[in-house]
């Protein structure tokens, strides 16, 4: 396979970029469940973006436009190879900022066990619309799906993981769970914080 040519990129068009690349970590690690692998990932998007930087229409929305990128390469490279869907030990760095209190770190913690047994379909869907804070219409074009396929995916997977956190079907244990999102996007994340659909 021939190299990536990484042509000259405007300085706006590195600095949206840059502003991203968090936000693609946590995409790619809720897509892989691999921090190796989604590292992996995010560097190949980011050099892809660079070589097709003049194919980017500015003014329109840079993050669906890369997430697009990135996703395109997850499935062209197979996510079936379990093979290399490590264990969860490997994704153990805490990235997030713990909570002050003992109570709301275990709450926290919680919350990662319920997103880590989401399908994977339902974890794409929550980092896109939740933690990214695209628009459905921009999610659904990122997927290559209907809107209406994304409304309800979201809605599931809010009420999945509503459904995990009150009662007692946590299967992933606390030490075994890895990191959702960086800083701020796993409380973007949580089943209340989502903002329903406009009607």
């Amino acid at each position: 396979m021939g190299e990536t040519t990484v042509k000259e990129a405007s300085p706006e068009f590195r600095t949206a970029l840059v502003e991203c690349i968090p936000h693609l970590r946590a995409f790619a690690r809720s897509l892989t469940r691999n921090r190796d692998r989604a590292d992996d990932l995010v560097h190949d998007a980011a050099v892809r973006a660079l070589a097709a930087s003049d194919q980017f229409t500015p003014g329109t929305n840079f993050k669906a436009w890369i997430f697009t990128i990135l996703r395109n390469l997850y499935y062209n490279e197979g996510r079936k190879d379990h093979s290399r869907n490590v264990p969860f030990d490997e994704a153990m760095v805490t990235e997030h900022a713990i909570p002050a209190t003992q109570e709301s770190a275990l709450e926290f913690c919680d919350f990662r066990r319920a997103f880590w047994q989401l399908g994977e379909d339902h974890r794409e869907v929550l980092m896109l619309v939740g933690a990214s804070g695209l628009s459905y219409e921009e999610a659904a074009k990122i997927c290559n799906c209907a809107v209406g396929t994304i409304k309800s995916r979201v809605s599931r997977a809010r009420h999945e993981l509503t459904t995990l956190l009150s009662g007692d079907t946590l299967q992933i244990s606390r030490s075994e769970s890895p990191p959702v999102a960086e800083t701020d996007a796993a409380e973007t994340l949580k089943p209340e914080k989502h903002r329903e659909a406009a009607g």
